[in-house]
């Protein structure tokens, strides 16, 4: 049984019936794919979720070739930040920490005091866990890291710098803190032509769909699972509406869960692991896409892959992605037709996302207008929210996992997978379920 319909339990379901179970995956809402999925805008249909995944990992390729599915990569549009006035284009850099510190000055995104900070990197010793943003700040400075470290951050976490832990979010910058200098470290890494990013032709929101068919596991939509306990045999799940319940029995139990829920559910079987899991907050975002007429769009844009928004620039928006420039199926669905989307909302700063949908537009549109010279109305608009989809790795994150997976695996037949765990992005969700599915097949 997996419970959790997201990219995690369709890939534990998969695994687990590749290992000869009968395996039935339940999900609360009327759809699998979590946060991957597609939407029409403008007669077009597009990720209004995550649009790519890490290709410098192995876990997202290898599923898609596990499943016979296509991945493309994105084009050479170049990404930017809006800072100190401008869109500025976006030095190459370790989360923040430069790898050329001329290639940033000359980017413009550092005030000159701001780069003679980072230029004159102090060498403060790294002991345990530390928040990124406090590490970069200890060695080379607040501006570096409130104008690139934090926009980044956002980007991946939509979290804020100082509150999230460097052992899991980023570890090669706390493991280089530790060997000693971190401007020397990174300016010593090799250019790579390797794509950073891979998707699927037509969006990420294929891929559940492909994870599913020959999968060889039965799925429940819309049944939720409101309670688990423990039998002679293996498990109980209570599943539906309180007024009429219904009992599923199982001997392998895999939570796919965001963090609450997976609280909520080992609350009763597990209550150590339940105690660590209800203290990961999230943060809750929304994604809005826009088409417009490709002629009402400023010529400078076409070789743009979007944008981020440091917070410090107080602006609503957290970011841009172009997606007719950086994902070249997007342009070929109608190249009269340009879509694009904007990304709101940071971990404890849900008042932007109380307005309603056209509300959420119309601060787009005026940051687009703003910061993009995007002024047209667009032919069409499309607003996903994801409430509390973003799980925050406060310090010590790492710790609190070890103890959660352990008091978890002293329960035989039970494991635990998804966001909440090993990284927020699709190939770390991946490894988190491959994770699962060895904890509770290795035990047999």
């Amino acid at each position: 049984m997996v419970v959790g319909g997201g990219i995690a339990g369709l890939v534990a379901a998969r695994g687990l019936a590749a290992s000869g179970r009968d395996v039935l995956l339940l999900e609360g809402s009327p759809q699998v794919g979590g946060k991957l999925r597609s939407a029409e805008v403008a007669g077009l249909t597009v990720d209004v979720g995550a649009e790519a995944m890490l290709a410098r990992r192995p876990e997202g390729l290898a599923l898609a070739t596990e499943i016979g599915a296509e991945v493309v990569h994105p084009t050479a549009a170049t990404s930017a930040v809006w800072s100190r006035g401008a869109l500025r284009a976006m030095p190459r850099s370790l989360m923040g920490v430069p790898f050329d510190l001329d290639q940033l000055a000359a980017s413009g995104v550092l005030s000159p005091e701001g780069l003679a900070r980072v230029a004159a990197e102090t060498d403060t010793p790294v002991g345990g866990d530390v928040s990124v943003g406090d590490l970069v700040a200890a060695r080379l400075g607040d501006e570096l890291v409130d104008r690139l470290v934090e926009p980044l951050l956002g980007g991946v976490y939509a979290g804020h710098a100082r509150r999230i832990s460097a052992a899991a979010a980023v570890p090669q910058l706390l493991a280089m803190a530790r060997r000693g200098s971190l401007l020397e470290q990174a300016a010593a890494v090799p250019a790579s032509t390797a794509p950073v990013f891979a998707a699927l032709p037509g969006g990420m929101g294929r891929l559940p769909g492909l994870v599913v068919d020959g999968g060889g596991f039965e799925v429940r939509t819309s049944a939720t699972v409101r309670a688990l306990r423990r039998t002679t045999g293996g498990w109980a799940l209570t599943i539906g509406p309180t007024t009429h319940p219904e009992t599923v029995e199982a001997d392998t139990v895999v939570l796919a869960t965001p963090a609450s829920p997976a609280a909520r559910l080992l609350g009763e079987v597990v209550p150590d692991a339940a105690a660590e899991l209800a203290t990961v907050e999230a943060a809750s975002v929304a994604v809005v896409t826009l088409a417009f007429r490709a002629q009402d769009l400023p010529d400078t844009l076409l070789d743009r892959s979007g944008f981020l928004v440091p917070p410090v620039e107080q602006r609503t928006i957290k970011a841009s992605t172009f997606s007719f420039a950086k994902w070249a199926w997007v342009r070929d669905l109608d190249p009269d037709v340009v879509v694009l989307r904007t990304s709101l909302g940071r971990h404890r700063e849900e008042t932007t996302l109380q307005a309603a949908d056209d509300g959420l537009v119309r601060v787009s549109l005026a940051d687009l207008a703003a910061m993009a010279g995007i002024t047209a109305r667009p032919l069409d608009t499309h607003v996903q929210r994801w409430g509390g989809g973003l799980p925050q790795y406060a310090v010590g994150h790492l710790d609190r996992v070890a103890r959660i997976r352990a008091a978890v695996a002293a329960r035989p037949g039970l494991a635990v997978c998804g966001a909440a765990y090993d990284g927020v992005g699709i190939p770390a969700v991946i490894g988190s379920a491959r994770h699962a599915v060895a904890s509770v097949t290795r035990a047999e």
